[in-house]
């Protein structure tokens, strides 16, 4: 990503962030207690947790953490954040212990996570960073929804069609999209379509305008097959599906090249060509990420009328409530937002 897009990380926005309390038996918790005794130190943004405030001073208390809560109003936040973590209080009691997942504690999770949406779409926070949650958690409890993210698109719809969601990995580094997602690989050929990746690569583009302060975005698209399928040797789908969908962006004015062979894509001197890659499946595009910034990798929602991004980590139950767990893609995740939140803000006017 060019030098000229970046804001200073540390811009903060006029509204709170809502930090979700994600599953609360997982380290999302732990890393938020850690986040706020960092707020001085790293200049963090203002935050408030939405969660249960005893949960977290129990946690707070056996970790030896020492870390003051107040339970607040949303607009409160601001004014309580330098000498405690502000909580907007569930009714929701999480009785679940660190590292032992427990069903019941579902719709404590979900109502955390509609809140927080609630909040920024009335005015009252800036943005939405989640802590991890575990899908298999929620489904034991009859959540419907396939994931995280579609449950977020399900809240910005309304009830009417909901706004296609894409996932942005991203780190100072790299900024990476998958274009199909959890998937089995043998499904990717079939579900891999130049309009998918068309629409893909469009909101994405729109993305890095508003959000990152990239006026004409450089979009560079992998190949599906190695060698981006070597003139049709090792398949077609490269030349059928993903080569129409570069002109396909490129007749919308979105400055695309490719597709490139994903191994020769992530090299530092390859990554200074482009602003974001579009990789055509889910390991092409976090394997490269994760080796670059295993730590402070950011996972960044595209497409939706809010600003999401949370941890590029899951719940981590083997570790969660040792004090092991590190706090730098919370951290990250936070400064990001607080980054978009300003950007959007400056764009506005």
């Amino acid at each position: 990503m060019r030098a000229e897009a970046v804001m200073p990380l540390t811009a903060k926005p006029l509204a709170p962030i809502a930090l979700t309390q994600g599953d609360p038996a997982g380290i999302g918790p732990e890393l938020t207690l850690m986040a706020w005794q960092r707020r001085q130190a790293l200049d963090l943004p203002v935050f408030g947790f939405v969660g249960d405030i005893d949960h977290l001073g129990r946690l707070s208390r056996q970790l030896g953490l020492d870390v003051p809560l107040v339970a607040c109003d949303w607009d409160e936040i601001g004014r309580h954040f330098p000498d405690a973590l502000p909580v907007i209080p569930l009714d929701e009691a999480v009785t679940a212990q660190p590292g032992r997942p427990d069903p019941a504690t579902a719709p404590g999770t979900i109502a955390s996570i509609s809140r927080a949406v609630a909040a920024v779409r009335q005015g009252l926070a800036g943005a939405v960073v989640t802590n991890p949650i575990a899908k298999s958690v929620l489904y034991r409890a009859g959540f419907a929804h396939p994931g995280h993210t579609e449950y977020l698109a399900d809240l910005a719809a309304d009830g009417g069609t909901p706004p296609l969601p894409v996932m942005m990995l991203w780190c100072s580094d790299l900024a990476v999209v998958p274009v199909t997602i959890h998937v089995p690989l043998r499904s990717v050929p079939d579900l891999l379509t130049t309009e998918l990746i068309v629409e893909t690569g469009a909101i994405v583009a729109r993305a890095l305008r508003r959000s990152f302060g990239i006026a004409a975005p450089r979009l560079a698209l992998s190949g599906l097959n190695p060698h981006a399928g070597e003139s049709g040797a090792l398949g077609h789908e490269d030349a059928a599906v993903v080569a129409p969908a570069v002109e396909a962006l490129r007749a919308l004015g979105i400055d695309a090249t490719g597709p490139y062979p994903a191994d020769t894509m992530f090299h530092a001197r390859a990554r200074a060509g482009y602003d974001a890659a579009l990789a055509m499946y889910h390991d092409q595009a976090l394997i490269p990420i994760k080796t670059i910034a295993f730590d402070e990798g950011v996972n960044v929602t595209l497409g939706l009328p809010f600003i999401r991004t949370s941890p590029d980590h899951g719940t981590a139950f083997d570790i969660a409530g040792k004090g092991i767990a590190r706090p730098d893609s919370l951290i990250a995740a936070l400064r990001l937002a607080a980054r978009m939140v300003a950007q959007h803000e400056q764009t506005a006017r």
